[in-house]
């Protein structure tokens, strides 16, 4: 067994940012990610028109802000030649291939075990560590709903994680499910490469350019969240008007709130809006019921052939299949179980990070977090 004081599960911004800050305090750790590379995500399963849609103060990692001569909004290239920066800067040495397959803490050594498998060895290794920092992140499995007769759909089905551009379905009839960020950008880069594009959006849902956005996250650095959301809901309505007869509905509570409190994200229009408007877009203002062959049949009764159904659906977090003793942090979810703002501290050395669903600001916030509480821990025993 390999010791260490801090073990980090997830080489993605979450392990990095950890990884740098306990190295600014000499405290010895191992960071073990299960992909061949770092911010597998990113690299791998981002579509490629992704920009980052938060400004560029609000995605830096800790003790190394980007440069105010910078672009105000990254694109994955941008915001990966940043995080390549990164981890040349602070010597961060990820153990890749490492897939961890249980972790329980040893009540007698009062320690945690972890074991690993090593996919490019194939063998099994054993680590033991005083702190566990669950950094695998809310987006580590794809998340599809299971809908009836979705199995034997003739056409295709892809999740958000592994679609890359609407290239391949010029003038087919595609199928958006899901109207978060990541379904309203994916249908709007659909209609651009020439598909016939239909969202489903059943849900109220709040919409702003992303200088709002920007604008209500300054705002609330000097006043309560109540009064930026009135600032920029009024900004939004007078921008869109109402898109109610469109479809869309907004919430009755304020976006930063719902960030705050439900961790739900407020859609960053890059021109969806103005496509739906047009008619461009087709909104389906209901769910699926119902799968036949290529036929996809609502709950309002409405019935059409797609050629394809994207599913940006969201993610789940996979922690509590390998975390035996998950109780000590998360959820039967595998989310905090503790409320925000202590939600990144659990008992007996167990840390979340990134679990908050605030983003990449939330994840320099639990990192800069949980390195200070391992650090003063560490200093009170010494």
């Amino acid at each position: 067994m390999e010791e260490s004081t801090v073990v980090i599960v997830g080489g993605g911004p979450s392990g990095l940012a950890i990884s740098a800050l306990l190295t600014q305090n000499s405290i010895s750790h191992i960071l073990l990610e299960k992909e061949d590379c770092n911010a597998s995500l990113w690299r791998k399963n981002a579509y490629d028109r992704l920009n980052l849609h938060l400004a560029s103060e609000f995605c830096s990692l800790p003790l190394m802000s980007h440069p105010p001569s910078g672009p105000t909004y990254l694109t994955k290239d941008q915001f990966l030649q940043y995080i390549d920066k990164y981890v040349d800067h602070f010597v961060i040495k990820p153990r890749y291939y490492r897939v961890v397959e249980s972790a329980m803490y040893d009540e007698v050594r009062n320690k945690w075990i972890i074991e690993a498998k090593n996919t490019f060895e194939g063998t099994l290794e054993v680590y033991g560590a005083k702190f566990l920092v669950i950094a695998s992140g809310e987006n580590s499995e794809d998340f599809i709903p299971n809908v009836p007769g979705l199995r034997k759909f003739k056409g295709e089905v892809v999740h958000s994680k592994n679609y890359k551009s609407g290239l391949k379905y010029k003038s087919k009839d595609v199928l958006v499910v899901g109207c978060g960020n990541s379904g309203m950008e994916i249908a709007y880069d659909l209609h651009n490469w020439g598909a016939n594009t239909s969202i489903v959006i059943r849900n109220p849902v709040h919409v702003f350019t992303r200088d709002m956005i920007r604008l209500g996250m300054h705002l609330v650095q000097y006043f309560p969240v109540y009064i930026a959301d009135t600032i920029i809901t009024f900004l939004a309505k007078l921008k869109y008007g109402d898109l109610s007869k469109y479809g869309i509905h907004r919430p009755k509570d304020g976006p930063l709130y719902l960030k705050n409190i439900i961790g739900k994200s407020a859609v960053i229009d890059v021109g969806t809006v103005e496509k739906i408007k047009e008619g461009a877009i087709k909104v389906v203002p209901s769910g699926i019921k119902e799968i036949k062959k290529k036929n996809v049949m609502f709950e309002n009764n409405m019935e059409k052939e797609f050629d394809a159904i994207v599913f940006a659906t969201g993610y789940k977090s996979v922690a509590n299949g390998w975390l035996k003793d998950y109780q000590y942090a998360l959820n039967e979810k595998g989310f905090p179980k503790n409320p925000f703002p202590k939600h990144w501290k659990g008992d007996n050395g167990l840390y979340c990070a990134g679990l908050a669903r605030k983003g990449l600001f939330g994840v320099k916030k639990d990192a800069e977090a949980i390195a200070e509480d391992i650090n003063r821990t560490l200093k009170l025993e010494n």
